[in-house]
This record gives structure tokens, sequence and C-alpha cells, in this order.
């Protein structure tokens, strides 16, 4: 049976799905991003930093938030 497009997390699938088109901060095992999410897809979102899309896996998330505007 093959694993190819299946969802590793639904519930996560699903929140940051709702915030497509927002400022986020997603903290992976490695570092902090942040950006526009422009795409979500079962194994890795898109965050877009200075017009350079970044490719995260859906394993590497370890949060996420949307961002607050500083004032």
């Amino acid at each position: 049976m093959s694993q190819i497009g299946s969802i590793s997390n639904p519930y996560l699938y699903e929140t940051i799905r709702m915030m497509i088109g927002q400022a986020i901060v997603v903290q992976t095992v490695k570092n902090i991003q942040q950006g526009i999410l422009t795409s979500v897809l079962p194994d890795h979102i898109v965050v877009e930093v200075c017009r350079t899309p970044f490719f995260i896996r859906m394993e590497e998330i370890v949060w996420v938030t949307l961002a607050t505007k500083r004032k």
C-alpha cells in the first residue's frame, strides 16, 4: 500500500490550511521562519520570505502561529 499523498497529521494540516495568505511564524526542529503562507500540501507548506519560497516539511514543524504586527 502506498503512503504517497497521505496526511501524517490531519489536525495540523487543517489548522495550517486556514492560515493561507497570512503572515505566520513557524518553529521547525532547526530554526524559526517567518513569512507569508502561500501553500499547504499534505507533506509540506510553502512560506514566502522576501519573495523567496521556503518549503517546510510537515514532519519538521514544532509549532506554528500567526505573526503579530509591531506598532
